[in-house]
């Protein structure tokens, strides 16, 4: 399949020659959730971490002896039933919630998530992103120029960038801005591809996503 290419001022100059097992891939939505939920499930952080009766401190002597005082009996003021005493099954810090998926899969459904894109014109691939100066100034009016001149893109509120390298001249630009990101194109994923309504591409980023993801293989016909 063919994808055009733009220049900076949103002028088609030609068209490239991509793989269509990436860029036009079937969408298969379960995959697509399952790579999302993995990727999120292990980027969560154990925050939440409560104390047993073995880690509380203190309680080493026998708060009363074990008969006469008519009292119930008690070996350590660090019990669970005593108030400043350990918690009984709360969150611990050893909780593992990461997900497996392989990467064929997860390469996969990135794909997916691209080719969606794609059919939506809302992938763009530009010759050069011209930022040059590397100012946010410069990126915000560059966005709002192509906005009015690319029809696909009249709707669009968050833009990610994709470079072959990271490029401090692009990324500068990104930080100071809540509707765009930077990212280079071994470092794609799903959760971005989705989060971000229009994607911004290097002409150089798409022979490296070609290159870079290998493990995407069309299905042999029967």
């Amino acid at each position: 399949m063919k994808l055009p290419i733009y220049n900076s001022n949103g002028e088609k100059v030609k068209d490239k020659e991509v793989s269509s097992v990436i860029f036009g891939a079937k969408i298969n939505v379960a995959v697509v959730h399952q790579a999302v939920v993995a990727q999120m499930a292990n980027a969560r952080e154990v925050l939440a971490d409560t104390k047993d009766r073995s880690e509380v401190s203190g309680g080493g002597k026998k708060p009363w002896k074990q008969k006469g005082t008519g009292r119930a009996r008690h070996g350590s003021s660090r019990s669970p039933i005593w108030v400043g005493g350990g918690i009984t099954f709360g969150p611990t810090n050893d909780r593992n919630f990461s997900v497996k998926i392989n990467k064929k899969q997860k390469q996969l459904a990135m794909a997916m998530c691209i080719s969606d894109k794609v059919a939506e014109e809302t992938f763009v691939t530009f010759e050069k992103m011209p930022l040059d100066d590397g100012k946010t100034k410069t990126l915000v009016a560059w966005l709002k120029e192509i906005k009015t001149k690319m029809p696909s893109l009249a709707k669009s509120k968050k833009y990610l960038i994709i470079t072959s390298e990271a490029d401090e001249k692009v990324i500068r630009p990104t930080i100071n801005t809540k509707n765009a990101r930077a990212i280079t194109a071994d470092s794609l994923n799903c959760v971005d591809l989705l989060k971000y309504d229009t994607i911004l591409a290097t002409e150089e980023s798409i022979s490296k996503i070609e290159k870079h993801y290998t493990k995407i293989k069309e299905k042999k016909s029967k």
